[in-house]
């Protein structure tokens, strides 16, 4: 058989390194269609001025087309059979990406766990996006429910030991960065790091209506190819599942207003793909501060933000029940780290 019909629990093993197929040179063409996809409008990624003016050599790409990339590649072999994309962690952008860098993906399974059910397992992954000269340009940990295709004995469990947030001092701050200049006019908003507060929460306002075009458009731009994202026979209820990474390019976008120059994302915490999200909703965000740290670059410090995108019916800053549950109307709850001027 010359057809590839994905991996499934059962053909995980602990410490395999996979190496994903296809490479893919990223352009202007991917920034125009993310722009288009999203509301996204943050000064650095926008302008070759904005961003020569705060020390680069021009604008680099998104910090969430590099994520969307390297993630793409690897859903043939981690997540085509999945059921559910579980959680992120110990995420860290390490260098810019680039109009014209070439992005390819690796993966080691670091762990894997058997549901009780015994009809899917947990394969947790540590993934790597690498620049065309092999420089790692990010890092991050994610864990996903695998059908079974076999009843075969469960494989001894593991499950590793991640860190609940990265550390400060292990932010990696592009070289050559500087907000000493910064022109807030330009970038939208007045807002430093300095005047935010730990534990303040911030309405975004501003909301977008969930089209089956638009989402299939942004699944295929990133070349995701889980079959609950194009098949409508791949799920019982017969609807496509909205990319996860999709909701989290809406909220973020729309954390513009509030957090304008919260420029770029250099670490991802934890992340949880609360609910599902599908073609119709109509997806609002939140934000709260969770901490703030200074950096060594001139004029820049770190906002640490818990990002929720939340739909219809949601109540404000409503996010889990008494029991610790979250609400129906959570879709995605994401804590990473922002540079911003300070």
């Amino acid at each position: 058989m010359k057809t590839n019909p994905g991996r499934f629990f059962e053909d995980y093993r602990v410490g395999e390194v996979i190496r994903h197929a296809v490479p893919r040179t990223v352009s202007g063409g991917e920034r125009a269609l993310y722009h288009a996809l999203y509301p996204a409008r943050g000064a650095l990624y926008s302008s070759d001025a904005f961003a020569r003016a705060s020390g680069l050599a021009a604008s680099p790409m998104d910090d969430l087309i590099a994520f969307h990339t390297v993630f793409g590649k690897t859903v043939p072999d981690i997540s085509l059979n999945a059921i559910a994309n579980l959680g992120y962690a110990e995420g860290r952008w390490l260098r810019p990406v680039w109009p014209g860098d070439t992005i390819r993906s690796e993966s080691e399974v670091i762990g894997v766990k058997e549901n009780s059910n015994g009809k899917s397992g947990v394969v947790y992954v540590r993934t790597r996006g690498l620049n065309q000269h092999g420089e790692a340009v990010l890092e991050y940990v994610r864990w996903v429910m695998v059908r079974k295709r076999r009843d075969v004995p469960a494989p001894d469990p593991v499950v590793p030991h991640l860190q609940k947030a990265v550390a400060a001092a292990d932010l990696v701050v592009p070289e050559g960065l500087d907000f000493t200049a910064y022109d807030f006019t330009l970038a939208g908003e007045p807002h430093r790091q300095r005047g935010y507060e730990i534990g303040e929460k911030i309405d975004h306002v501003d909301g977008v209506t969930v089209e089956e075009a638009e989402h299939m458009l942004a699944t295929r731009l990133w070349q995701n190819t889980a079959r609950v994202h194009f098949d409508v026979t791949a799920r019982e209820d017969g609807r496509r599942l909205i990319y996860g990474g999709h909701v989290i390019s809406l909220a973020r976008a729309l954390s513009f207003n509030g957090l304008a120059n919260a420029q770029m994302i250099v670490a991802l915490n934890a992340g949880a793909h609360a609910n599902p999200c599908f073609a119709g909703d109509t997806v609002r965000a939140w934000s709260e501060v969770l901490d703030k740290a200074e950096t060594s670059a001139p004029g820049v410090g770190a906002l640490r933000l818990r990002l929720v995108a939340v739909k219809q019916g949601a109540a404000p800053f409503a996010l889990k029940d008494g029991e610790g549950k979250y609400l129906p109307e959570v879709l995605l709850d994401l804590d990473y780290w922002a540079l911003m001027p300070l």
